[in-house]
């Protein structure tokens, strides 16, 4: 993935928005898709939340598989540091 700062146009949730980060426009696209299919299951799950609490759960449970990868990730780096040793 490269390194340069792009701007580019996504649509999340029927909103435009302009998007300036590292990688390539195809990632971040990427990323915009994700998001977009996660609101829209919660949209479809709770129809009457608002976009703001959408978003704001949206937010939440990536939090929540972040931390769940992260934990998995040091579990699998100590069972490798204990066979390793």
């Amino acid at each position: 993935m490269s390194h340069e700062q792009v701007k580019i146009t996504v649509e999340i949730f029927g909103e435009k928005h302009v998007v300036r980060g590292d990688g390539t426009a195809l990632y971040i696209q990427g990323l915009a898709h994700e998001i977009d299919k996660k609101m829209r299951l919660i949209a479809q799950r709770l129809p009457r939340l608002s976009v703001h609490q959408m978003a704001i759960l949206t937010a939440l449970n990536l939090a929540d598989e972040l931390a769940k990868l992260r934990e998995e990730q040091e579990t699998l780096m100590q069972l490798l540091g204990e066979k390793t040793e």
